[in-house]
């Protein structure tokens, strides 16, 4: 772990008897094991916290292959006699409209520990069924939410 080899542990063990003395030196290697463990604890806890809030462990989505067109259709289509236009449905491709869809301006993931604004790339990661809506940052900071590094929601005041 810290690279010393066995005489430089020698060493360092002679220097601490001589320093600390006989009595407190086993004190001494209880308290640096509980510091030691807690460490690792707290190391295991933030990777943990980390993995389960960026979703590092799971595998991407595979996308669905787009259904391939029969080779009977065209021929159908071209036979067919002309109808009339069917009335404009209001829809508009991507980036054409409004700029947001009406809706809570931040969202959480259930189980996670971290919210997001809308416009957010990671909130577009989560999956509809798993989102919690807020209308204010203070609501979600009131359920234990934390903000996102990434896109730091916050509302003017």
């Amino acid at each position: 772990m810290f690279d010393i080899g066995f005489q430089e542990l020698i060493l360092i063990l002679v220097v601490a008897l001589l320093v600390f003395g006989p009595r407190r030196l086993p004190e001494l290697g209880r308290s640096l094991g509980r510091a030691m463990r807690e460490f690792r604890r707290a190391t295991e806890e933030f990777r943990s916290t980390v993995e389960t809030n960026l979703h590092i462990n799971e595998p991407d989505p595979i996308p669905a292959a787009p259904p391939e067109p029969a080779a009977t259709q065209p021929a159908a289509a071209e036979a067919a006699p002309a109808t009339a236009p069917l009335p404009d449905s209001g829809l508009t491709t991507y980036g054409e409209g409004s700029a947001e869809a009406p809706g809570e301006p931040y969202l959480a993931q259930r189980g996670s520990r971290l919210f997001h604004a809308r416009s957010c790339g990671w909130a577009g990661r989560i999956p509809e069924p798993e989102r919690l809506y807020f209308k204010r940052v203070s609501e979600a900071k009131e359920q234990g939410f934390t903000t996102c590094p990434v896109c730091d929601p916050w509302e003017p005041a």
